[in-house]
């Protein structure tokens, strides 16, 4: 049976985590892989070797999946606001077979704010975070990717798309 891969990016607060969770439930046989598991990490420590080792232990899990028969829909939600992140990704993978899904997730500068700005009330993120996910937006509008608005949906609305895509 053909697989497919859903690679959904999106800025820090654009609703990744949420709508995958739904889709993962909407979609037959799946599974739901966070990017940011594969670097949690304490201090988190950006260079080009962490770097490296996030691609290796992302791709590593996707072909797990993948060559697993129990799943035939994998989702990585991830932040991918670089076109090289998704090539990367899309190149390291085992293809056959499969269909991938290159996804952009994107809203407004002030609907991004409003939810960052619940999670910092909520003590889920601190105050930094508002600036350095408002800067990326524009990033994502250049990607080749598939662009889904999230400005006023739900996550099951926007799960919703994303399955009928």
């Amino acid at each position: 049976m053909k697989k497919t891969v859903y690679l959904i990016g999106g800025t820090m607060g654009v609703g990744k985590t949420a709508v995958c969770q739904v889709l993962k439930r909407r979609l037959e046989n799946a599974v739901f892989l966070d990017g940011d598991w594969c670097w949690d990490a304490d201090p988190f420590i950006v260079t080009d070797e962490t770097k490296a080792m996030v691609m290796q232990n992302i791709v590593f899990l996707l072909h797990q999946f993948i060559h697993c028969s129990a799943y035939d829909n994998i989702i990585l939600g991830w932040v991918m606001h670089e076109q090289s992140i998704i090539d990367t990704l899309l190149q390291s993978l085992d293809r056959e077979d499969v269909t991938t899904k290159p996804i952009s997730l994107i809203c407004t500068e002030q609907t991004l704010r409003a939810r960052l700005q619940k999670d910092i009330d909520a003590g889920v993120r601190t105050l930094d975070i508002i600036d350095r996910s408002v800067a990326r937006i524009p990033l994502y509008t250049k990607l080749d990717t598939m662009k889904i608005i999230t400005d006023g949906k739900t996550p099951d609305a926007i799960a919703g798309e994303i399955k009928a895509l």
